[in-house]
């Protein structure tokens, strides 16, 4: 039943009329996407997660080559894609793409009226100085990460004086160290990598020796000690990086064989594929599968000295018998072929033709300073003094706050 309001009554229905039509929900000019690479990632996986279109993506892999080994894409590196405003298909194009490879590269893509283009960009970072010391009660390592002394900066430290060390033997309870070393901040302030070690120092059984980083005047860059004794010697002791001393040199019970003989070298345990580092300049005299050796190189330095390095999962590329190589050029990886119980290096040095004690030769001594050159290393030595007397290390800072 229908009733008529009277003149007196109102309605319950009330019409409502909008005086504007509804707003349609704004759409974003570009859109923004950020991928973080994760385990087993490939860029065609991150390319269409981010919804380019399947046309598209080949294009980018193609142009992103160009600057990048896309093959090269490990987890944590991170992409930011910039797409354009939709079209009327309701798709948007790729404008831009950013791969931040680490904290000092990139990699910017961008779309052009001829296709993308790909270029990689290095980073500008602030340089700000810092200073670790301590007593070294068991390890250098743990020592120095005690005093926020970071992984990086304790590697080149290590890397600086293993001309003259060894970390494992010539270290006791009570030995100090100090360096002088850069970090590098980012735009944004924060602490994203370390830089050069300006100055270190170490004091072994009381005896201190400390070294400055130089740069000569034909450009190279090495490390003095305070009369400009280079650090660097013709060999190093150990070509390896993080490995641990597991045999030494003498006559020991062989682990294969089971019986009584010399072993004519050292040898250091690592994991497989650790590089292996030419122990000096030289000339590659031999490269090949060795009996016993498994894979094994052998270096000649001067008219004295050999090195040879054995049991190599695999060869550096683009070395062959004749090769030049340089100190600390990577040669090979640690591997476990040939006689072997398990990944490792076995390393030797041939004075003549017979194997001598790495860690007891009494190596060529290294580069010494003189004249003019020795007058500019005075120079940067005492401005090195200076800034490192003024940095007051990291843990007396914490301690502070």
């Amino acid at each position: 039943m229908v009733t008529d309001a009277g003149p007196n009554m109102m309605s319950r229905r009330t019409a409502i009329t909008p005086s504007k039509p509804l707003a349609k929900p704004a759409v974003a000019a570009t859109r923004m996407h950020h991928e973080k690479v994760g385990s087993g990632d490939t860029l065609a996986a991150i390319l269409s997660r981010a919804a380019l279109s399947v046309g598209e993506r080949p294009r980018v892999i193609r142009a992103l080559s160009k600057a990048y080994n896309v093959r090269r894409i490990k987890p944590g590196q991170e992409f930011t894609l910039t797409f354009g405003a939709v079209k009327e298909d309701g798709q948007r194009d790729l404008t831009k793409l950013v791969l931040k490879v680490d904290h000092r590269n990139e990699v910017h893509l961008k779309a052009t009226d001829k296709g993308y283009e790909a270029k990689k960009v290095e980073k500008t970072l602030a340089r700000e100085l810092a200073r670790g010391n301590g007593t070294i009660n068991g390890s250098l390592y743990v020592a120095a990460k005690r005093a926020g002394v970071p992984a990086a900066a304790i590697a080149e430290m290590i890397r600086i004086y293993s001309w003259d060390l060894d970390f494992q033997r010539d270290i006791r309870r009570g030995d100090k160290f100090d360096l002088v070393y850069e970090k590098l901040i980012d735009e944004d302030g924060e602490t994203v990598g370390t830089g050069n070690i300006l100055v270190a120092s170490m004091t072994l059984s009381g005896d201190t020796r400390t070294l400055y980083r130089h740069e000569l005047k034909d450009g190279r860059i090495d490390y003095f000690d305070e009369k400009g004794q280079g650090a660097r010697k013709a060999l190093m002791r150990t070509p390896i990086n993080g490995a641990r001393l597991s045999s030494g040199f003498g006559r020991r019970k062989h682990p294969v064989l089971g019986y009584s003989k010399m072993h004519k070298g050292i040898d250091f345990a690592a994991a497989t594929g650790t590089p292996i580092f030419a122990a000096g300049d030289g000339v590659i005299v031999k490269r090949q599968r060795k009996g016993g050796y498994g894979k094994y190189i052998r270096i000649r330095h001067n008219g004295t000295y050999h090195t040879a390095y054995a049991h190599m999962s695999r060869y550096a590329k683009k070395l062959s018998v004749g090769s030049r190589v340089r100190q600390g050029q990577v040669i090979g990886y640690v591997g476990s072929t040939g006689r072997s119980t398990g990944p490792h290096l076995h390393f030797e040095i041939l004075k003549g033709d017979r194997q001598v004690n790495p860690l007891r030769v009494r190596m060529p001594s290294g580069e010494k300073l003189k004249g003019k050159e020795f007058a500019r290393f005075k120079g940067t030595r005492k401005d090195l003094d200076r800034k490192w007397a003024s940095i007051a290390p990291a843990n007396q800072v914490a301690q502070a706050d």
